[in-house]
């Protein structure tokens, strides 16, 4: 199989690359550098997307962007970051003469409302309350394609939650604080805390891109009340439900260190602004109910082994 993949050579990217390669599928990735296996935004847009079977967008602005002051320019880049790149995708797809089997789009759990008692599963409805929710709604809007090309190209969108790896994501900037003694819950520690280990979020992605056995025909998704045009929806998180001081005290045990230095959630607020900063004072509990459906298997799909993982490698 062949894999075109927009923002391949970010965290995520690089992961699941690196699998695919190792399935033996070819992969191209898109990126602002032209290279070996690459190729740039602007040729795909002149040229149009390359015979591919899949194609995935992981492009866009870091959010937890530590070098970064949270201010319009920046919320402007999210925005346009994310936007811009699926929409070029969804164009190029679209304007195939072949276009593939499979599109994926890694978007977020920022769309459901933060609540320490509400479960949110991939059928849960909802609508745009804060900055990163109404992202979450343009990203998702922008892939979607037109109906004559869904008749052959399954859309998916992917919904993670932290992302867990040691070489990027939310553990990158963890570790050194927590192998230091200083690590500590954020905010009330109480909120939950929706993760997924890299390994098993490139395991959903390539999981996604295995060609449908056969498309639902308009018909039949018409008459299930779905639109025939809507994407299956996976939240990309581990099964177990945490909360933050329960990720905290898990890698505090396992760095053998002590966790007692809590940050209240002004403080996260000063330093990140109260739009970011609601990512790690505020949480929500999400399921992968079809997610587990589908009949993925999760490598990490609790703490103590995805933190073994990250802590020892």
């Amino acid at each position: 199989m062949r894999v075109v993949i927009g923002g391949g050579s970010g965290f995520v990217g690089r992961e699941l690359t690196r699998l695919l390669r190792d399935k033996g599928h070819e992969v191209t990735v898109i990126s602002r550098n032209p290279g070996p296996g690459r190729i740039t935004w602007g040729e795909l847009e002149s040229s149009g997307l390359p015979p591919c079977e899949g194609a995935v967008n992981l492009a866009g602005e870091n959010v937890m962007n530590p070098l970064r002051w949270w201010n319009e320019s920046y919320k402007k880049d999210l925005f346009s970051s994310r936007i811009d790149s699926t929409k070029a995708l969804a164009d190029a797809i679209a304007a195939s003469p072949s276009p593939p089997h499979s599109w994926v789009l890694v978007s977020g759990v920022a769309c459901y409302k933060p609540s320490q008692t509400a479960e949110y599963t991939e059928d849960s409805e909802w609508t745009p309350f804060d900055f990163l929710s109404r992202l979450v709604k343009e990203w998702e809007a922008a892939a979607l394609l037109p109906e004559s090309v869904t008749k052959t190209t399954k859309q998916v969108v992917v919904r993670p939650g932290a992302v867990l790896g040691r070489d990027g994501g939310a553990m990158k900037q963890m570790l050194l604080p927590f192998w230091l003694g200083l690590g500590g819950t954020l905010g009330s520690g109480q909120q939950p805390f929706p993760w997924i280990h890299v390994s098993d979020l490139a395991g959903i992605i390539a999981h996604s891109l295995v060609p449908p056995s056969d498309v639902t025909p308009l018909s039949e998704a018409s008459s299930s009340g779905a639109p025939p045009s809507s994407p299956q929806v996976l939240n990309g998180v581990a099964p177990a439900l945490n909360t933050n001081y329960e990720f905290t005290k898990e890698l505090g045990r396992l760095l053998r260190r002590p966790t007692i230095f809590p940050v209240p959630a002004f403080v996260l607020n000063t330093l990140m602004g109260s739009e970011r900063a609601v990512i790690l004072a505020q949480g929500q509990k999400v399921v992968p109910r079809r997610t587990l459906e589908t009949g993925f298997q999760y490598k990490y799909p609790d703490l103590t082994s995805a933190l073994k993982e990250i802590v020892a490698s």
